[in-house]
């Protein structure tokens, strides 16, 4: 699990292809990789990554071709940079929300514009997402927690202040880029209740009418 607070900065280095999937070989002096073992899970942008390799400033990840057809790291090329988290300790606080690293689909960056000291996005989400999305609650963007401003039919919109824009790939950002989205832990499990407690119904219902009683 991670907290969507990136902790660096980093660059791809190496992309290798084997039979479809891709190892990634990232660097960043920032990331504190002297307290990573083999098999942690590192996030980024936002995807949940597994550390095959590592030396003292820079590791490697096998990417799937599930991975790379659901996400943006499809894109990466070397020279790239990413957001990067480590996963969160139990004894660490947490600072954004429970992000687990499983993107929920690609969004798009419809607009940005100065709004104070700090930039407003409005973020294009895919089809079907916008539903698990809510205003003053939270959303992943590339590995990054923020809070939702408000939500529309054409997507929804969040502000970065200037220490986010500076410590996250933010700054890069320009109308057309694509961005990983992760919505809420809460409104996936929301639904599923939702939707299991509909089909539960439907089937005492059938049961009851199969047996003569509706």
């Amino acid at each position: 699990m991670f907290t969507g607070i990136v902790q660096a900065l980093g660059k791809v280095t190496g992309l290798e292809e084997h039979g479809g999937d891709v190892v990634l070989t990232i660097e960043s002096a920032e990331l504190a990789l002297d307290t990573a073992e083999l098999g942690d899970s590192i996030a980024v942008n936002g995807v949940c990554l597994t550390v095959t390799d590592k030396s003292p400033a820079l590791f490697c990840a096998d990417v799937s071709v599930e991975t790379l057809n659901a996400t943006t790291l499809k894109h990466c090329r070397p020279g790239s940079p990413v957001n990067l988290e480590k996963a969160v300790l139990a004894n660490q606080a947490l600072g954004g929300h429970l992000v687990s690293g499983h993107v929920d689909g690609v969004g798009r960056v419809a607009s940005l514009q100065a709004d104070a000291r700090s930039t407003r996005f409005v973020i294009q989400a895919p089809a079907g997402l916008n539903k698990y999305i809510a205003p003053k609650g939270s959303i992943t963007i590339d590995g990054v927690s923020l809070t939702v401003n408000e939500v529309s039919n054409h997507g929804f919109g969040v502000n970065i202040i200037p220490h986010t824009s500076q410590q996250t790939l933010f700054h890069t950002y320009q109308v057309g880029s694509e961005v990983n989205l992760e919505v809420d832990l809460i409104a996936r499990y929301v639904e599923r209740l939702l939707t299991s407690s509909q089909e539960q119904e439907g089937v005492s219902y059938q049961l009851l009418k199969d047996n003569g009683f509706a």
